[in-house]
């Protein structure tokens, strides 16, 4: 999760208790941390850039155009067009336990960089150039994502001569994984609806189907006649995952699900989301939840 260090609150001025703003300002972006400190209903907020906001602290209920509301947790963020008008719900803030967020503000320019480089390293294996993010985009922070953001705090708030540099590579690196999620996103969307719309969707729908079995590059490029080299290229550049890196993650959501159950032992859940070792399930496992698979089954009964 992302934390603001002591420099923030150091040199931030408390002037609202409702979405009280702290403005970092570089040449290509903005970065805004917003704190509230009391509940407060339909607060409405506007930037006249695209906006990456992901919530650091506490709860919010967005209601955005064109899509239902939905509540915002530490972990997640959501792309918003220019001018998008947001309100908001802060059913849990509270002085001692404020709902901190950041809103990077983004130049249409440095996203469309982010894009043009995509697609200088290949198009869509199925010939569609990459685009601008999908507006309104709701996701979960990977571990990569969150990174970036956290250095990006870093950046914005420390004194350094070269901080607009380092903001513009961290920036397009943000982009693109932002872009490379949407598409995993859609491609998981899809295999559930339309398997055969594309090749990936085909083989995301292959490999859930199929992860107590063993899945091996060479098997799964033959599914989708391609080349083994092509298919893991193409793979990892439209999703940012390999495809090893994405049957474990698969196995893991299944696994997770599973220990949910109190009726169902660590072995039955590992056995049955395709891992055939405890010791190599144990260590992917603790890696990914930071927690151990004993700990998560306990917090999560």
């Amino acid at each position: 999760m992302l934390v603001l260090d002591s420099s923030h609150y150091e040199n931030r001025k408390l002037e609202n208790l409702v979405e009280n703003r702290t403005v970092h300002t570089l040449k290509n972006a903005e970065l805004n941390i917003f704190e509230t400190h009391q509940k407060a209903s339909q607060v409405l907020l506007r930037f006249n850039q695209a906006v990456l906001a992901s919530m650091i602290k506490g709860k919010k209920i967005m209601h955005l155009n064109g899509r239902p509301s939905f509540g915002f947790f530490p972990g997640e963020s959501v792309i918003l067009p220019s001018n998008e008008l947001m309100s908001i719900d802060f059913p849990e803030a509270t002085t001692l336990n404020p709902t901190q967020c950041l809103a990077l503000a983004l130049s249409e320019e440095k996203l469309q960089e982010a894009v043009d480089l995509l697609n200088n390293k290949g198009t869509k294996q199925n010939g569609l150039e990459w685009s601008v993010l999908d507006y309104n985009y709701h996701f979960t922070n990977d571990v990569a994502i969150n990174q970036i953001l956290q250095r990006l705090i870093f950046i914005f708030t420390e004194n350094h001569p070269s901080k607009d540099i380092f903001s513009d590579f961290l920036i397009q690196e943000l982009v693109i994984r932002i872009l490379q999620t949407e598409t995993k996103a859609m491609y998981l969307d899809k295999s559930e609806t339309d398997a055969n719309n594309n090749r990936f969707t085909f083989i995301i729908k292959y490999i859930r189907d199929n992860l107590t079995n063993e899945l091996t590059i060479e098997q799964l490029s033959k599914k989708v006649h391609m080349s083994e080299s092509n298919f893991y290229r193409t793979f990892k550049h439209e999703t940012g995952t390999s495809p090893n890196e994405f049957i474990i993650e698969e196995r893991l959501k299944v696994a997770e699900n599973l220990l949910r159950n109190p009726r169902i032992s660590i072995k039955e859940a590992y056995l049955s989301a395709g891992f055939n070792s405890f010791s190599y399930f144990h260590r992917i496992f603790k890696k990914k939840k930071h927690l151990s698979p004993s700990a998560f089954k306990e917090s999560a009964i």
